[in-house]
């Protein structure tokens, strides 16, 4: 158990393991969070009901970036968290420097 307990320690795999769990867990609350209230502000701002709808034309071409900006939110907010409660719980310190 030891053994295995050093290989953990030594490999990152519990950062890896709490950055895909709270990933996880938090997707569906930053997804709602983008979606109800980041968004429609961002919205507001840029003059637009719904902001997975925005668009630009080049063309006969239709360049959508409002969802890829939804996209984009999500994922910073998730990082943001995954961070905040590594740090916060204290499992950085967890792995063994070389």
């Amino acid at each position: 158990m030891k053994g295995f307990m050093e290989f953990i320690r030594e490999r990152g795999v519990v950062g890896l393991a709490v950055g895909f769990i709270l990933g996880g867990a938090v997707s569906k609350v930053v997804a709602s969070l983008v979606n109800d209230i980041i968004n429609p502000v961002l919205g507001l701002i840029l003059g637009a009901t719904d902001l997975s709808n925005m668009y630009f034309s080049v063309g006969s071409a239709y360049i959508m970036f409002g969802n890829f900006v939804s996209v984009i939110i999500d994922f910073l907010v998730i990082a943001l968290v995954v961070y905040f409660g590594v740090h916060g719980l204290g499992l950085n310190k967890l792995d063994k420097k070389k």
